[in-house]
């Protein structure tokens, strides 16, 4: 199986295809596996990377809880590309992965061909809706606390998701999924690499700060999946599949 050591901490990716390289991160709670309909989509004209963040899938759990920061989570996807060879990539996830890849971008803006945002938010700017959020990401690492690996949801993204440790979800959540500053929403009108945003339009939660990215970042593309949820590439597969293979085959070359 395909592991890089970072520090000790074992990290699982797949790298599948040829072509220009896509590396995807999936949700909270979820795993790689949320992106079989895409690797099986794509795979034969880009190269599709995907990746368990630290505490989730195949990757490694660690005990420390500082071991689960933004810092680490971008740091972990750098290590992925350069194990993989690849300079520059799309960068795209869906919900955390996709707020991750925004901070990917603001760490490694050079690396970032593209950038597809999924079914995510740029964070918050006022304090008191950051500690509304982690509030939320806090009663998450309180339901695995509590209840272990029968805490995972139902959502769509969750369904093939095999995880090793509940405790090491409850570290994601309190150490990724925590809103710490306004940097990535900030950073969104400086953007200057190609961008798509894709949404669910049954996604209610998310339609609002998807349409507020597209209005922020110059010239983003802004697709809305008719019928799907939260995890439009896996509730509307072929849809989805058909807006990123026109996105990623009209970027320039790389």
């Amino acid at each position: 199986m395909p592991y890089i050591d970072r520090d000790g901490v074992r990290i699982y990716y797949e790298d599948e295809g040829r072509g220009p390289a896509l590396l995807l991160t999936h949700g909270y709670s979820a795993t790689l596996r949320m992106w079989e309909p895409q690797v099986v989509a794509l795979a034969n004209r880009f190269r599709v990377i995907r990746w368990d963040m630290r505490g989730h899938g195949a990757s490694d759990s660690p005990e420390d809880p500082s071991a689960y920061t933004h810092a680490a989570t971008v740091a972990d996807m750098a290590a992925v590309l350069d194990v993989a060879g690849v300079d520059r990539a799309a960068i795209g996830g869906l919900s955390l992965g996709g707020y991750m890849s925004l901070e990917f971008h603001l760490a490694y803006p050079q690396r970032v061909r593209a950038l597809v945002l999924c079914d995510t938010g740029p964070g918050y700017k006022k304090e008191d809706a950051r500690e509304s959020w982690n509030r939320y990401a806090e009663s998450f690492a309180r339901k695995y606390d509590e209840r272990g690996l029968e805490a995972l949801g139902a959502g769509a993204e969750l369904r093939s998701a095999r995880h090793r440790s509940a405790a090491g979800l409850a570290h994601a959540a309190r150490g990724i999924l925590v809103q710490r500053d306004a940097r990535v929403i900030e950073s969104l009108p400086a953007i200057r690499v190609p961008t798509l945003l894709v949404v669910g339009s049954e996604d209610k939660p998310f339609i609002t700060g998807m349409r507020y990215m597209a209005d922020k970042i110059p010239g983003s593309v802004h697709a809305v999946i008719d019928g799907a949820g939260h995890a439009p590439n896996l509730d509307k597969p072929a849809e989805f599949n058909d807006v990123l293979a026109r996105f990623l085959e009209g970027l320039p070359a790389a």
